[in-house]
Formats: C-alpha cells, structure tokens, sequence
C-alpha cells in the first residue's frame, strides 16, 4: 500500500485534513492546482483562499456556528486557530483578514514535515482515471470544493455514477417547523387537507414514519396579502452571481423573484396556485398558496417549496416574513442560487464522510453538501481523523496478513460536527448543502420557549456531548 494519504484540494477542508493527518504521524500528499490553474472565482496561489466574505459567522454559543467553532477548537482545528489569531474587529463575529489567513494557514501546512504539496492538477490522464490509480492501494481524500475543476468533476462523476454529482446549488429557504403559525397554517396535498390541529399531529407523525408523501403544511394567502408580497418581491435587492454562474444558472432554474417580474399572477399560476386547496378559516380557496415540503427525517425542517432565489439574506428574511404564517419564521437556511459541484451525499457517504463503493475514498468540504467555511473545516477533520482509522486498517492487514476493522470516528449527533456528518447521510430525495444550525440537533428533552435559552442549553449538551466522547474515544 501507498505509505501515504492523498489529499485532493487545498482549501479549507484539505488544509484541515492534513493537518489532522500530518499530526498523526502519517505522510501526507497534498495536491492544489493553483497557481498552474485558477478556477473562475480564485486569484490567490495560497491555500485556503477565501472567495467571498470574510466573516466564519458568529462566535456566540447561543449561534449554531459559533458552537461548531467551540466543537472545532476542542478538537485542535489549526484553521479555526489560526482565524483566532489573524482576526479583525467584526462584533460578535470572527471575521479574519483574507490575506494574512491564508498566508499564515499556507506557511503552517508547508512547516508540517509529512506534508508534501504538489502544485498540479488532478483529473483524467489518457484512458486512466487517476482516481481509481490513487485509491487501488491508497487513501485518497477529494476536497476539491464547489468549483471543481471539469477534469475532475469528469472523474467523480464516473466515479459515483450519472447521477452523483449536482453542478449548481439552487435551494428553496428552510424554516423550523415549531416557527410556523398554525393557527394560520393547515397540513394537506392538493385535493386532499388536514386542519394542523394538535390532535392530527399523530396522524402526520405516522405518514413520516410510513415515508407518505404527503408531509406539506399549506400557508393561505388573500388578494392583499399576495399583493403586498409580490410588490415587495419584486422589488427585493438581489445578490450579485460571478459572471461564469449567470448562463449556467439561469438555464437551469428560475429564481422566484425572476418568475414574479413576469406579472403579477404568474407566482398564483405557478408555485403559488392555490387549486385544490380549502382554506379552514374561511371555508373556500385561497386567493395563492404557499407550501412547505419535510425537509429532514425528524420532520422539524421544512423547506419553501418553488422558493429557489438570488435574493440577498436579509431581503429573504423581510420579504418571506411577510407571508402569513411565516411572520417568525426561523430560517435554517437562506435560499441559494450559485454555481456549486457537490455529490448525492444520502446515497453515496456514510457518516464519516467515506465512500460507499470503494472505502479508499474520502470526500470533505463542499463537495460533501456541507455550506460554509466553519462547516467545510469540520468535514475535513471528521474526514481526515476515519482516513487515518482507514489507514491503520490498510497497514495491518497489510503487515499481520489478517482482517483489521478500523474504529470509525462518527461523534455524537448533539454534537453540531455530529448532527451535520448525519444530515448529509440523511434520507433526503432532495438534498441540498445545508449550513450548521440548532434545527438539525435532536430536540431537547423538556420545551423551552425561549429561543435563546432553548439555543443555549442545546450548545451546552453538544459540548458535554462531545467532551463525553472524547474521554472515552481517547
């Protein structure tokens, strides 16, 4: 076997990785295309460059991104370090200086004596699929992120099959079910309702479980309230794509704000029809629609459906709000339309980030369908702490000529490191990048109200949670 682990991409999940890797002892072989090859949004030759903001969010314990930041620096992630240490005033928020970031993390990884960065890129050589070269008798870890370079997106796409691998990330807002109105909302399909009394929940607890498709709460609009919203929509700030993503994206799907400068009754001839629909307060159909979709296993996700839109976070979050039901809506997740390579991860990942069909491979990072720079680290630390488990394995069976089960590093699901290495390896038939947030941790024994309360006992489990498995793992 290779006495060597590949990492493939030296953003912020390779970086990360072998860094994990490096520190265990084991030779690590870092490949980067840049500076030989640019993809369309990068210009800096370091490693982990940041593209767009330079804010890892929130460094609150009450903010779930806050909270994988603490998971982070208990498990000794040098990114989330070094961010400590080149921050720049931001409030509450760790913001860094992009530049000295990336410098300090470039100079760091190349000071680690078991890391060896090759400056070239991977993708197909002749008839050979370098991949399959690397992981035959190797452990090959694929951190190439949402740009993706085509050679390679070639060879992951043969790799997991036609249809493994999305090309564009174009997501509808997801809210906390607890966050919805019911007293305005009802459950039901089309043609066929139910009135989201406390008594029917059990009755929608049941068809989760029996894997119905017909998990949609309904939110009813008047001819004055559609208005308002519309009016409002259309003339919402939207958020600049990068040249390269404009033809692709747009091709592909419609952002809502798109199809609503159409004229006013496009949105309530599309995604907003309210045909086949009663409206229990008032005894007849609504003047528009708007569904919610489940969007996880445990059915306190939901996503709005047909929502897909460039608008700006905070015009989502005013914009959306106005839709009655939605009035305090919790947004998980901001809908998202950019250009974004990422893999089936539900069908093709388990929870350690390894491939199914062939266990040589990891895959970290964005790729994986985790969003966002805190998130993308912690893919890589997961990802890189099973490929050293991988390792062992490999070098055992290969030293004692016997059978050697490698001890899997999947961390507690209250954990947020833990509950998102468990969404992506959900059962999701539309899975898209998801963010951390307190959404995707199990619910707490007893309810509490109180947002900031409920946020911050459920950071407190998570790092009990992740101190308990630490002594007993280590």
């Amino acid at each position: 076997m290779r006495e060597y682990i590949t990492i493939i991409g030296g953003g912020l999940a390779g970086s990360e990785a072998a860094y994990q890797i490096a520190k265990k002892g084991i030779k690590v072989k870092l490949f980067e295309m840049k500076p030989d090859k640019f993809s369309p949004a990068h210009s800096n030759k370091n490693l982990a460059e940041i593209v767009c903001s330079n804010s890892f969010k929130s460094n609150l314990h009450t903010n779930a991104c806050g909270l994988l930041k603490e998971e982070l620096r208990i498990l000794d992630s040098l990114l989330i370090k070094i961010a400590d240490s080149v921050a720049v005033p931001a409030g509450q928020a760790l913001a860094v200086d992009r530049e000295k970031f990336a410098e300090e993390v470039t100079k760091r990884i190349e000071s680690l004596e078991n890391v060896e960065i090759i400056r070239k890129e991977v993708g197909k050589a002749g008839d050979k699929l370098l991949l399959k070269q690397l992981s035959k008798d190797g452990i090959v870890i694929i951190a190439t992120g949402p740009l993706t370079s085509d050679a390679l997106s070639s060879e992951i796409k043969e790799l997991t099959g036609n249809e493994g691998l999305h090309f564009f990330d174009a997501a509808a807002p997801i809210v906390e079910r607890e966050s919805i109105d019911m007293n305005i909302a009802f459950w039901g399909d089309r043609y066929s309702q139910e009135r989201g009394k406390d008594e029917e929940i059990e009755e929608w607890k049941k068809r989760i479980q029996e894997n119905s498709e017909n998990n949609y709460i309904n939110l009813p609009m008047n001819k004055e309230e559609y208005e308002k919203f519309w009016n409002e929509l259309v003339n919402a700030e939207v958020a600049e794509l990068h040249k390269f993503e404009k033809k692709e994206i747009f091709e592909g799907c419609m952002p809502i704000e798109v199809m609503a400068k159409r004229g006013l009754d496009t949105l309530r001839f599309g995604p907003l029809k309210p045909v086949g629909f009663t409206d229990p307060r008032i005894g007849r159909r609504p003047y528009a629609i708007v569904q919610l979709r489940q969007d996880n296993n445990e059915g306190d996700l939901f996503n709005i459906v047909g929502f897909q839109t460039n608008l700006k976070y905070g015009e989502q979050k005013r914009v959306f709000s106005l839709i009655p039901g939605l009035e305090n809506a919790e947004f998980v997740k901001y809908g998202v339309m950019h250009r974004n390579t990422f893999i089936n991860s539900p069908e093709l990942l388990d929870e350690t980030y390894n491939f199914k069909k062939n266990t040589n491979i990891f895959f970290a990072g964005q790729i994986t369908g985790v969003e966002g720079y805190v998130e993308s680290i912690a893919s890589g630390l997961v990802a890189a702490l099973n490929a050293v488990e991988r390792y062992a394995e490999l070098k055992k069976c290969e030293e004692k000529n016997n059978k050697y089960i490698h001890q899997k590093i999947i961390f507690p699901k209250e954990t947020m490191i833990g509950a998102l290495s468990k969404y992506i390896v959900s059962e999701n038939k539309n899975f898209q990048p998801m963010n951390a947030n307190f959404g995707i941790l199990p619910e707490l024994s007893e309810r509490i109200r109180d947002k900031k309360l409920k946020y911050g006992k459920l950071a407190d489990r998570a790092i009990e949670k992740l101190n308990e498995y630490i002594n007993i793992k280590y």
